[in-house]
């Protein structure tokens, strides 16, 4: 993606804080005319030791699987929090609009998970992201039902090769931080969420509760 110099964040704790707060990715590879095919879906992040690893599946009839078996390298993109920018928190009146959003792109290398165990694993570790006392209700359904549902679905590691981590948050424009940060705090979750990444990265002091 196009990352300029000053939202660019070699920090990987602020990719791997992006994705396991905004799970939902959009898988991105070509399919066998050479036009991209996209699939959202929920991944879930694993460090090994210097090594990321997203985890994740998808219906058996979703020709996305084939793709990736086919043509293994893909493109995950993570979206978080986003707001408008308004002209109204600088100082001047010489000034446009703009958006303000934090991303993260991973360059990965995908491998099937073919294995039962480690595709009952795989999908653990999905539910204990979003609902781990599902994890119980899942085991209580018995080894008949969850082979069927295992069946239906196909799950994949996606090893990351590369990671652009970008942060755009006005930070070359110092005089609109202090308005900004203001604006954001008053607005809805997701600008609420990027005043908590400004303070993070030092462009306001932090607000106390």
């Amino acid at each position: 993606m196009y990352l300029p110099a000053q939202f660019q964040s070699p920090d990987g704790a602020h990719a791997d804080a992006l994705m396991r707060a905004h799970p939902l990715a959009s898988l991105v590879s070509t399919d066998d005319e050479g036009f991209p095919f996209i699939t959202h879906l929920p991944l879930h992040l694993q460090v090994r030791g210097d090594q990321r690893v997203l985890l994740g599946h998808c219906a058996r009839g979703n020709p996305h699987w084939r793709y990736l078996q086919q043509r293994p390298e893909a493109l995950v993109a993570f979206l978080g929090p986003h707001a408008y920018l308004s002209p109204a928190v600088y100082p001047d009146l010489q000034r446009v609009p703009s958006w303000n959003y934090l991303a993260v792109h991973c360059r990965v290398r995908a491998e099937m998970v073919e294995e039962p165990t480690a595709k009952d694993a795989l999908l653990k570790a999905l539910i204990g992201d979003h609902e781990p006392p599902y994890a119980a209700q899942w085991r209580a359904l018995g080894e008949a039902f969850a082979h069927k549902m295992m069946a239906g679905i196909v799950a994949f590691e996606l090893h990351v090769t590369g990671l652009q981590c970008k942060l755009k948050l006005n930070q070359h424009r110092k005089e609109s931080h202090a308005a900004l940060h203001a604006a954001y705090r008053q607005g809805g979750p997701d600008a609420q969420a990027l005043a908590q990444w400004m303070e993070t990265l030092g462009m306001v002091p932090a607000q106390e509760e």
